[in-house]
């Protein structure tokens, strides 16, 4: 029995010293500077943090395509979004890539989140303001040509609240333009209904990559084109989510 209470306080002990931990680091972040290299220690911390939603939400991943998306080179990802939990299950999905977020400025001030995910070097955008949102896009691109993190964009521009998809904002490509990088297209559905099965049931996620552009067709384009092509595709995984089919490879976190 003694054995047993010593264990529960180690475990609690290390619990709080890793709460702490994690204060201390978010307070050290400049919360207005923009930061041009990725920090292998706060990827940690992010990453970290985020398995204890994944493991206690009872995340059950269900995965297609995940051996197209590229090793050898930085990339681009657009993705499909219907919830607030999308970002964060697919940065602990893709956590081996590094990949960074472009967000709304809100999501910069959520409490210790807020100042890893900037340290991780995620970019705020103002999509009211095309001028600051063109000077999000060139500076997502330049750290992607510095080899620093990868990108993911969510081309509707905020949550999809109802079915299918909102129109896209093609601007965004341009990012993959820019820094020369392959286009991976993603598909996703089930973080939506997290909260709803949350504690007495797994959540299912489905993240399937669609297909993958390289360097010289996504230059060889028009953004307007590349939107059209990868909206097409969400749509169809969309619909074939939806309906729960042809989804066999589970891994489950």
């Amino acid at each position: 029995m003694k054995f047993i209470i010593w264990i529960l306080l180690f475990i609690v002990s290390g619990f709080l010293q890793y709460c702490l931990l994690l204060f201390a680091s978010a307070c050290l972040v400049d919360t207005k500077k923009i930061y041009d290299k990725h920090s292998a220690y706060y990827r940690w911390l992010l990453n970290s943090s985020t398995w204890l939603l994944v493991f206690f939400g009872r995340v059950h991943y269900h995965t297609k395509g995940m051996e197209r998306i590229p090793t050898d080179s930085r990339f681009m990802l657009v993705c499909n979004h219907r919830s607030k939990l999308d970002p964060i299950t697919t940065w602990y999905l893709l956590k081996d890539y590094d990949v960074a977020f472009i967000s709304k400025e809100a999501n910069f001030h959520v409490p210790f989140w807020g100042n890893i995910i900037r340290r991780c070097c995620f970019l705020s955008i103002d999509r009211e303001n095309p001028r600051k949102a063109m000077a999000t896009i060139d500076k997502a691109a330049s750290l992607i040509k510095d080899d620093q993190v990868s990108f993911a964009v969510y081309p509707e521009g905020t949550r999809n609240f109802g079915e299918g998809l909102l129109p896209f904002h093609n601007g965004v490509f341009k990012i993959a333009q820019k820094a020369n990088v392959p286009l991976v297209i993603c598909g996703i559905s089930g973080a939506e209904k997290m909260k709803k099965n949350y504690p007495l049931h797994r959540s299912d996620i489905y993240f399937e990559v669609l297909d993958v552009l390289s360097a010289e067709q996504v230059k060889a384009q028009r953004c307007n084109d590349i939107g059209d092509y990868a909206r097409d595709l969400m749509l169809n995984f969309i619909e074939k989510t939806d309906k729960e089919k042809d989804y066999v490879n589970v891994r489950t976190v």
